[in-house]
């Protein structure tokens, strides 16, 4: 069955073609190759032994052999998270976008990014897995720049810029790495960092900066995030939620599979600096959330919050010399979970603020008022994404939180206390947001504000009740990554 990983990631680019010469109906044959990727997941789940750490259903073959390149790819507990996470994703995007003109280019352009974004959570040979990691950048930027908002082409360039820069400094690292090991493989780079350094003297910390560069932007990472909100709000939704939803967990992926097992020491090194970083992403995002008055922008900033919890939770477990293992265990878990949990969260916001701005042309905070006595249903199933990303207990972003907090209290109780002002912040942004739209005095504007539609509820209550299954039984989706966790913390131990 190791095909099925090929097959992810081909199935898309041949929907692209498709869709592409179409002239009706994209965005119908777009959701029908979403809909095949999507079994193609779950078989790759339903083949998938959760009890065995290592890597499955590898596929390799000799690619170009005077540089060490092969096409290699495989799947962990992690890997096929974040498969699972993309092909939920993906439709929910495709569903949420209002048509736009050119919808052929749309859809053809978010299967291409669809396909590099399995590619990169498969691939295990860095010249592979980089040429997926940079697939994903040019759609990307197109799809902001053509299909964007007001100052699209500053957002579409300041996002090219910081990501395209930080590329080129992790290609550097990585063929520094190379002509000193002689190979790309990742699983054969964490062996050799195990026994020691890859890189002597200064090179190594060159070598590190240039990785941590590229990934710290991707994440992104304070103070590197300044991309992040412009492109953000002026994306068109459906793209601002696969932004949010999977690119950004590229980052947090190239941390977990790249930075941390490559370089220890350089991390143990540098750990109460990188938990700085980390707890300024957790804390500051929020507090610039409050400061906003335009929707898109605020749960942009708040994104940077939730995806600074995960940092918070891989530098723990790796940035202290005092590492229970049930800790390192708990933070790891809850890094995984809130990887998948804000994926699916973050998208949901989005295309809430994305409807409220369909029905009145704004999204400032100030143009909506009093709601739930218009639309009660459409408030109840926003507080919903609302709650969850605040992180309610019965919902799936408590469980996330949870743990990483759990974990990292036990390993740098110091950090982790500073860090817990994040939730309270990010709560008073959304009590702030429902106060006001909800509740607030009502805003005239002389046209009725629109209950939720019967095809958005297609949209809204799967989505919902996901939500809910995972934060009442998460069991399913630890099944998935438990052994890779185990793994994981032993190495990092």
């Amino acid at each position: 069955m190791a095909w099925l990983i090929t097959t992810l990631i081909v199935v898309p680019l041949i929907g692209a073609l498709l869709v592409s010469a179409t002239r009706d109906y994209a965005r119908g044959l777009a959701l029908v190759f979403n809909l095949i990727t999507a079994v193609g997941a779950f078989l790759l789940w339903r083949s998938f032994d959760s009890t065995f750490p290592g890597l499955q259903l590898v596929e390799r073959h000799s690619w170009i052999p005077a540089i060490g390149a092969e096409y290699l790819v495989g799947i962990d507990g992690l890997s096929l998270l974040l498969v699972i996470l993309t092909s939920l994703v993906f439709p929910f995007a495709l569903l949420a976008q209002s048509r736009p003109a050119g919808d052929r280019g749309f859809c053809a352009l978010m299967l291409i990014t669809q396909a590099a974004l399995y590619g990169t959570f498969t691939a295990q040979n860095f010249v592979l897995w980089f040429l997926f990691y940079e697939m994903s950048l040019i759609p990307a930027f197109l799809l902001i720049k053509i299909w964007g908002g007001e100052k699209r082409d500053r957002a579409a360039t300041k996002f090219f810029l910081y990501t395209f820069l930080g590329s080129v400094a992790m290609l550097l690292s990585f063929l520094g790495i190379y002509f000193a090991r002689g190979t790309f493989d990742f699983a054969g780079l964490a062996a050799l960092a195990k026994a020691g350094d890859l890189l002597a003297g200064n090179l190594k910390w060159l070598a590190f900066a240039g990785i941590f560069l590229g990934l710290a932007v991707k994440v992104p990472l304070f103070p590197f995030h300044t991309w992040l909100p412009d492109a953000y709000e002026t994306a068109p939704t459906g793209v601002s939620m696969v932004l949010t939803g999977a690119l950004s967990k590229m980052g947090v992926y190239g941390f977990v599979r790249l930075l941390l097992p490559l370089f220890p020491n350089e991390i143990a090194t540098l750990g109460p600096w990188l938990l700085t970083l980390a707890v300024c992403s957790i804390v500051i995002a929020p507090l610039a959330a409050w400061a906003q008055s335009d929707l898109k922008r605020m749960v942009a900033y708040l994104s940077i919050n939730h995806l600074g919890y995960c940092m918070l939770g891989l530098f723990a477990v790796t940035a202290t010399a005092a590492r229970p293992v049930v800790e390192m265990q708990a933070a790891l878990s809850g890094v995984f979970v809130q990887i998948f949990n804000h994926g699916i969260t973050a998208a949901a916001l989005f295309y809430f603020v994305g409807l409220l701005e369909e029905r009145r042309g704004l999204r400032g905070i100030g143009d909506f008022g009093g709601l739930m006595q218009r639309a009660p249903l459409f408030c109840g199933w926003m507080s919903v994404a609302m709650f969850s990303s605040l992180g309610l207990p019965g919902l799936n972003g408590f469980i996330g939180e949870f743990l990483i907090f759990k974990g990292s209290f036990g390993i740098t109780a110091s950090f982790t206390a500073v860090a817990v002002l994040g939730l309270l912040f990010t709560a008073i942004v959304f009590m702030r947001v429902m106060q006001a739209l909800f509740s607030g005095p009502g805003v005239e504007t002389g046209v009725a504000f629109a209950e939720i539609r019967s095809n958005e509820k297609w949209v809204v209550i799967p989505v919902a009740l996901l939500m809910f299954a995972i934060g009442i039984a998460p069991q399913f989706l630890f099944n998935i990554f438990n052994s890779t966790v185990v793994q994981m913390a032993r190495l990092f131990a």
